[in-house]
């Protein structure tokens, strides 16, 4: 048996999920639907714009948290793989963890879609479905030479863009009328004809290439340099990544679309995620700030119950505190910011369900 010692967990990389994890369940603060009903306001519109997805091309902040959590997948990995050789499983036991997950993602990402639906809800293009489709193959990515996976990326991102043959327009595009034939093969209640948002299933093959920038800057944190050097790896790459992205969206290559994942988008977002990490690395590992970012890890550290609770529980606790507080306590700023205050009275209790779960270490774990 292997006698390697076990890796170090950053805390970094459990606030920076923590983050994520907390700008989807922030939803419950429907900024949106507030600054609607108070026209005028630069400030909430401001929160508005960054807690809605942009129509097609574009992105916000709310656009960020699905490739910020499949970059998190990937910069995961060689940390899970190390820690598994350690422990002294075999290839053979890693594979079967690997694709038992990557199903499990799925199976589980099609579960909480089909709530409220009279049957099963087959659908491929949530985060954790897109994520499962793709894990395995980063998996096997993460075992090859970093040349390798190089090419891959290479091949991923200019094949998945000539496929597309320049044709990025919402339900007229590759993607969609693949989904126009294969979601029609399950059992539905009425026939796909598109998807409302424009999302699609193949979009998991360049999400696949966002969880490999994520697995190329795990690798950086593993590979002994000094914070100081790794620093300055994710600062150049998140520039390059940025600047090559919006390049290529602005001279009219490719637009950048999160809706449909555009390999413009790969690169755009990919450096957002490098902006992210590179924030809380400094922080959290350089800094030693770690109390600051307490809220953030109690709810990275159990992500996947965070993203079920979301699913789950938020619409029981919001109708509970309405049946047992009435409307009065939410409404004392005036019924335009209503919402607002109740579902921060949600949010508060989303976090002290997860803070109780940390406290006892119950971690759910795929």
């Amino acid at each position: 048996m292997s006698t390697s010692p076990q890796p170090e967990r950053l805390l970094s990389l459990d606030a920076y999920r923590g983050l994520v994890m907390l700008l989807m369940l922030a939803e419950v603060l429907h900024w949106e639907n507030i600054a609607k009903a108070v026209p005028g306001s630069v400030f909430l519109a401001f929160m508005g714009h960054h807690q809605s997805h942009v129509s097609w091309e574009g992105c916000s902040l709310h656009d960020l948290i699905q490739p910020s959590f499949s970059f998190l997948v990937g910069v995961a990995l060689p940390f899970s793989l190390a820690s598994r050789l350690a422990k002294g499983q075999s290839k053979v036991q890693l594979t079967r963890h690997a694709f038992g997950r990557a199903l499990t993602l799925i199976l589980l990402g099609i579960f909480l879609r089909s709530l409220g639906h009279p049957q099963t809800y087959f659908t491929f293009e949530d985060t954790l479905t897109q994520i499962g489709l793709g894990y395995g193959f980063l998996f096997l990515l993460g075992l090859t030479p970093r040349k390798i996976q190089w090419v891959v990326l290479a091949v991923i991102l200019v094949g998945y863009g000539a496929a597309f043959a320049m044709h990025w327009e919402k339900d007229s595009n590759l993607a969609a009328r693949f989904d126009q034939w294969f979601l029609n093969l399950f059992p539905r209640e009425e026939r796909f004809v598109h998807n409302e948002g424009g999302y699609a299933t193949l979009s998991f093959i360049p999400t696949l290439g966002t969880m490999f920038l994520g697995l190329l800057a795990g690798g950086v944190l593993r590979n002994g340099q000094s914070p100081q050097k790794r620093l300055k790896v994710f600062l150049l790459t998140a520039l390059v990544l940025l600047i090559s992205g919006a390049l290529l969206g602005a001279l009219g290559i490719c637009p950048v679309v999160k809706r449909i994942w555009t390999p413009s988008w790969v690169l755009f977002s990919g450096g957002w995620c490098f902006v992210f990490l590179t924030a809380f690395y400094y922080l959290v590992d350089v800094r030693g700030q770690k109390r600051l970012v307490f809220p953030l890890v109690v709810i990275g550290t159990n992500s996947i119950a965070a993203y079920c609770l979301s699913w789950l529980f938020v619409e029981l606790i919001e109708k509970a505190l309405y049946r047992h507080l009435g409307h009065t306590p939410f409404a004392i700023f005036g019924v335009a910011y209503e919402p607002l205050l109740h579902g921060a009275a949600t949010l508060t209790i989303l976090w002290g369900i997860l803070f109780w779960m940390h406290r006892r270490q119950l971690f759910l774990r795929i």
